[in-house]
């Protein structure tokens, strides 16, 4: 058996969630738009727009007005939520995802 997924194998759940892919995004680039965040994450704008919300209420975004844009910051420090990580700091969590690199440039080993 392949270790590959085809088509077919495609389950509907993933790893990381939409809200960690958000949070990436946001690490990434503290300027990016609700619309790149969307197309970044493969969600509606309105899921990022929700989503973006739900990291700013829970403490781990806070969201700066720039002019006529918002600039959007990690709060490294806020600890994560579920009880298995209470002792972790949400930071941990980003760089195991290894933030150096935009995913379109890992070469796969």
């Amino acid at each position: 058996m392949s270790s590959k997924s085809s088509s077919r194998d495609k389950k509907p759940w993933r790893f990381v969630t939409n809200h960690t892919q958000v949070l990436l995004c946001i690490a990434r680039d503290a300027d990016a738009r609700l619309r790149d965040i969307a197309l970044m994450v493969g969600i509606t704008e309105r899921a990022a727009q929700r989503i973006v919300s739900d990291l700013i209420e829970a403490g781990f975004v806070e969201r700066q007005r720039v002019g006529r844009r918002n600039r959007y910051l990690v709060n490294k420090s806020a600890a994560m939520r579920h009880p298995a990580q209470y002792d972790h700091e949400i930071g941990e969590l980003l760089d195991i995802l290894s933030l150096d690199e935009a995913p379109h440039d890992r070469r796969s080993a």
